[in-house]
């Protein structure tokens, strides 16, 4: 794909930030500024990259929806009478009012509350009030709901706001396909339900995910000796990863009372975890039987919004689906049993950032000037990649000495 460059003449201006010259220090800056967000809402959230917005299960009927957000700009994601999933802009054409509120549901059609203009389900005006004595110009035609470029993989549905965004395929690549359909499989799957939290974090903070901290930060892994096996990490130019790791067999010393909690049904000991992150936030992850897809929203420079979103496979019988069901919150939620700790580690991070200097990434790094290549399961490094694309991408250049 190529780089924006000298495009991003905005998040030039708007924040003239001297980046280190070694590829693993982080100016701490670009966490905690709300200038710099501002930037990066014109320059990622509505410019040329793809946004994981929903699966094709949670809107499984005509008329069914979801309300979801890109940056600031309110979205409406339907599934119309056709069977096509709709990406729409949540604003009414006329005075700009939201037109859905509600996170959730069923409809024969939208209407804005304001003035009561009337939509179709996939998004065309249907009428309004007083039309004849509209201005002589007006079409209705041309008053449906602002549609986002949308695509479709394994049942994920993609948006994007920019205007030459490349293909999903080549967006996305053959190794984070692949990682994909590690964790959701043939894509036809079934929603179980949310859990939705808003952490004090800057949104790359949140997405700054490394297999460093696992065994050392969440507790439930020490506990039950869920200790790697092997495994690797695979990164792309435009700032995906994928960590694919291979557990030992977990061990109970009494720490549940009931460990069919923590039981693998799947059938490949390789595919018992994995998590993808697709940048700029979109995460998913399969971890044991659990497969969790994480819809994320950059609200501003302090606050990230999480749709914890659980799945079961459409082929489950009821002992699968109830067990799915068991494992996916306890197992991955905000107040998981292995994420718990995520939370309050978000915010200390916030905290810590308005402090000067770097952050710094080490284990792993075998040259601070060069790109690693080969990235270990617990090693830290698979992260830089993204940290370039991010720089490039918002023009930052490094400093000279």
């Amino acid at each position: 794909m190529d780089m924006p460059g000298d495009q991003s003449v905005a998040a030039k201006a708007a924040w003239p930030l001297i980046w280190p010259r070694k590829l693993n220090q982080i100016p701490k800056e670009v966490f905690v500024s709300p200038g710099l967000f501002e930037a990066e809402l014109k320059t990622i959230f509505h410019g040329d990259i793809w946004h994981p917005v929903a699966h094709a299960a949670e809107l499984p009927n005509p008329g069914d929806f979801k309300t979801f957000s890109l940056g600031r700009t309110p979205l409406l994601i339907t599934r119309g009478a056709d069977g096509k999933i709709n990406v729409l802009v949540n604003s009414c054409t006329h005075r700009g009012t939201q037109v859905e509120m509600c996170a959730a549901g069923n409809r024969k059609e939208f209407e804005c509350p304001y003035h009561r203009w009337a939509f179709e389900i996939s998004g065309e005006l249907i009428g309004c009030p007083g039309m004849s004595e509209f201005s002589p110009d007006f079409d209705k035609s041309r008053y449906g709901l602002a549609r986002l470029r949308s695509a479709e993989f394994l049942g994920v549905v993609f948006a994007t706001m920019g205007d030459n965004t490349p293909a999903l395929a080549q967006w996305l690549g053959e190794d984070m396909i692949r990682a994909m359909k590690v964790i959701l499989g043939d894509g036809r799957l079934k929603l179980l339900g949310y859990q939705k939290v808003r952490y004090q974090v800057n949104w790359k903070a949140y997405n700054d995910n490394d297999g460093y901290h696992a065994g050392l930060l969440h507790t439930a892994f020490r506990l039950l000796n869920w200790q790697g096996g092997k495994g690797a990490q695979f990164m792309t130019e435009n700032g995906h990863m994928s960590i694919m790791a291979e557990l030992q067999p977990l061990r109970n010393v009494g720490f549940l009372k009931d460990p069919s909690l923590i039981t693998f049904k799947g059938q490949d000991p390789a595919k018992r975890a994995s998590v993808l992150e697709l940048f700029p936030i979109g995460v998913m992850v399969k971890h044991l039987d659990t497969i969790n897809i994480r819809f994320a929203i950059a609200h501003s420079h302090d606050c990230t919004e999480v749709h914890y979103a659980y799945f079961a496979h459409q082929d489950d019988d009821e002992e699968m689906l109830r067990h799915r069901t068991r494992q996916a919150s306890n197992l991955l939620g905000p107040c998981g049993m292995i994420s718990m700790e995520d939370a309050s580690i978000f915010q200390r991070i916030h905290i810590g950032s308005f402090s000067p200097g770097v952050a710094e990434f080490q284990k792993g790094v075998k040259d601070p000037y060069a790109l690693p290549v080969d990235v270990a399961q617990n090693d830290e490094t698979g992260q830089l990649p993204k940290w370039e694309y991010y720089r490039r991408l918002m023009n930052f250049q490094r400093a000279e000495i």
